[in-house]
């Protein structure tokens, strides 16, 4: 008797980039553990001083992307935010409630359709966005830095196209037109 396993998810992202099944040819690609394995470890490591200032207020990495695109899209949508961190509405409703009842993000109702809730970092909101956006800032100038001239350009366009395909105009676009500027 053989017993399927159904995976498990950490988040919602998880559950639907599911739906993107792996080709028969690219199963068959050798596994490029290094760059996995680096990738990984990049991560980590990116994302620690931020973790740290995050967990003075209980927070965690999903107060963190919702806070850092409501900061870079004042009067973002609600259902515009759902659709760039692709989360449920319920994922993202009590990480959103903590944000509003502690004073970082404030909800407002659309100005020609009241049913609209618009988004905006309060003052406090973004202090911890540039404190956030400084700290992972510095973590990649140095890396940047030592991986030498023209690196950037080279990382902006891996990170591009790791992207995927179908979405990629609309994160460049996203990416291009956020507002706030550092105050």
């Amino acid at each position: 008797m053989i017993i399927e396993q159904k995976p498990k998810y950490v988040n919602m992202t998880d559950v639907i980039s599911q739906n993107a099944p792996a080709s028969p040819a690219s199963l068959a690609v050798e596994p490029a553990y290094e760059l996995i394995e680096f990738l990984f470890f990049a991560y980590r490591d990116f994302v620690q001083e931020a973790d740290a200032a995050l967990a003075r207020y209980g927070f965690g990495r999903a107060h963190h992307r919702v806070l850092h695109f409501v900061f870079r899209n004042p009067d973002l949508k609600v259902a515009e935010l759902l659709d760039i961190l692709k989360i449920t509405k319920q994922s993202l409703g009590r990480v959103l409630r903590d944000l509003v009842e502690q004073g970082f993000v404030e909800a407002a109702e659309g100005k020609t359709d009241r049913r609209q809730r618009l988004l905006r970092a309060t003052p406090k909101g973004e202090a911890l966005a540039l404190e956030l956006s400084r700290l992972q800032t510095r973590r990649l100038q140095t890396a940047l830095e030592a991986a030498g001239p023209g690196a950037e350009e080279v990382a902006l366009t891996f990170l591009k196209a790791m992207v995927n395909s179908h979405e990629r105009g609309e994160v460049e676009r996203l990416v291009r037109s956020a507002q706030p500027t550092v105050k």
